[in-house]
């Protein structure tokens, strides 16, 4: 019997996967929280199998974090994310905060079963085009291998704004915390970019996760 906990902010959404999960005879719905606090307590009390968590939950503590901490204090308990974003940006942040999954909420109900066994087993889950469209990056980097500068070709300057915008932080919140203009922060970051050949925030990420420069505690 796989043990679960469901933590979303919408109680019809709680109640609907409840009912989904516990139809099944190898699947038990032990508990519900509403957000990342309450989800930890109840995993703490209860040791699930697998935690099914919200990414968003704007009244409390998000998903992320709640994911980062609960895999400190259970580390033998997987997470399993399920939302709406169908974004690689959301999809590496999930995997660097220590979730053994990542599934859309727009999932067949036969997919979301699949995962929650799959990492209930031990293993990774990501949904199926979120894999084909990493393996075709993949395959695109071995067919063409690019001539990119390297993280040490940047300044110190440039690698904490590459820091900084890779965590989320908007141009005039790092202006605020490295004491600098906005408009030298754009300079920074188009430096950034042109140097380690990216085109893109969300491969700016991708980059950073690589080099170990998120951290979401």
């Amino acid at each position: 019997m796989i043990t679960i906990i469901v933590v979303d902010d919408h109680a019809v959404v709680r109640s609907g996967l409840t009912m989904l999960l516990s139809d099944k005879p190898d699947l038990q719905v032990i508990g519900e929280a509403s957000e990342g606090d309450e989800g930890i307590q109840a995993a703490l009390a209860l040791k699930p199998d697998v935690v099914l968590m919200d990414f968003s939950m704007p009244h409390g503590k998000d998903g992320l974090t709640a994911t980062v901490e609960l895999k400190k204090l259970l580390p033998d308990t997987s997470v399993l994310i399920l939302t709406m974003h169908d974004d690689d940006e959301y999809l590496f942040r999930a995997i660097q905060a220590g979730a053994s999954g990542y599934i859309l909420k727009s999932a067949p109900h036969e997919e979301l079963l699949a995962a929650i066994r799959s990492v209930a087993a031990g293993d990774a889950y990501l949904y199926p085009t979120a894999t084909k469209r990493l393996m075709s990056e993949y395959l695109d980097k071995l067919k063409n291998p690019e001539n990119k500068g390297t993280y040490d070709s940047l300044s110190e300057r440039e690698k904490e704004v590459l820091a900084l915008v890779a965590k989320g932080y908007a141009n005039k919140e790092i202006a605020e915390l490295l004491v600098i203009s906005v408009k030298t922060v754009e300079t920074h970051k188009s430096n950034v970019m042109e140097k380690l050949g990216l085109k893109s925030r969300p491969e700016l990420v991708k980059f950073a996760m690589k080099k170990g420069l998120l951290n979401f505690e």
